[in-house]
């Protein structure tokens, strides 16, 4: 008897979330593995007087947040983000940092303890208390379910419209890294995974600091030869905050594009970046 289908689920839409939702619903047709069928939490809001559930769903086109790109017709919007995950057994959650937490509350009680989740999301959690957490350890400890990582030099649009990139996954389960690599890998996207969730992730977070001095650089007039120092001795910070609280992981890890791919990816057309340049 073969194992019963899977079925994903994904949490966000916006533009990072709709890339993924792009290339997994054109994924998913391939193999024998996943239900045909990719619910995509949407928050809802109007757009030219129309649901964007709606228009997503009639149009399979996110034309706020994507405009430009379709999704295959599997790929179906809902509002409801309870419904979304409902017997879910792979959950994508591809949200803004500061909105993981409420809404792994609001669903705990309805994930599958079978289940597992992929977070993409790039930033700390910081409680009330200023605890500061890894947002997969946010996810996991919230939904009792392992949790992984993808990460890389990934501008969405970039990624939407079929250019070549490359991204890490972070997963000590084989099994679970070999089923996100079959959801998310392209000809023109290269998955690389690596048994190494924490780091994968924290790099992630901290490329966005270096990104953000990057601006400040160019801003100011400085050059690209400041501009190459501000990105080597960011990375050489990040590779001490690495080693000083998350001892024993695998140099190579920084050389993947989760780490100096990432880094220099977003000191030239990162949001962060665009941010303190046009702060100056």
């Amino acid at each position: 008897m073969s194992d019963p289908l899977k079925r994903v689920a994904i949490v966000g839409s916006g533009n990072w979330g709709s890339t993924i939702a792009k290339i997994v619903g054109n994924n998913i047709a391939k193999f024998n593995t996943f239900e045909n069928e990719i619910r995509m939490y949407v928050y809802e809001e109007m757009v030219n007087g129309r649901k964007l559930t709606e228009i997503i769903n009639q149009e399979h086109e996110n034309v706020k947040y994507l405009p430009g790109h379709k999704f295959s017709p599997n790929v179906v919007a809902y509002s409801d983000v309870i419904e979304t995950v409902k017997d879910a057994d792979i959950l994508l959650f591809i949200l803004p940092h500061q909105f993981v937490e409420r809404t792994c509350n609001a669903i705990k009680s309805h994930v599958k303890n079978t289940a597992f989740a992929v977070s993409f999301s790039k930033g700390f959690y910081v409680g009330k208390d200023k605890h500061v957490d890894l947002l997969s350890s946010v996810i996991s400890r919230l939904l009792e379910i392992p949790c992984y990582v993808l990460m890389g030099a990934n501008i969405a649009t970039e990624v939407a419209a079929g250019t070549f990139c490359e991204a890490t996954v972070g997963s000590r389960n084989y099994e679970h890294g070999q089923l996100i690599k079959g959801l998310i890998q392209t000809d023109e996207f290269r998955i690389v995974i690596k048994p190494d969730t924490e780091v994968i992730e924290v790099l992630g977070a901290l490329k966005n600091i270096v990104a953000v001095a990057a601006g400040f650089s160019d801003g100011l007039g400085f050059g690209d030869n400041t501009k190459a120092a501000v990105i080597r001795l960011g990375l050489k910070e990040m590779v001490k905050f690495c080693e000083e609280f998350f001892p024993g992981h695998h140099p190579q890890i920084f050389l993947e594009s989760c780490g100096v791919a990432d880094l220099v990816t977003t000191c030239y057309g990162g949001r962060n970046r665009k941010v303190a340049l046009l702060h100056l």
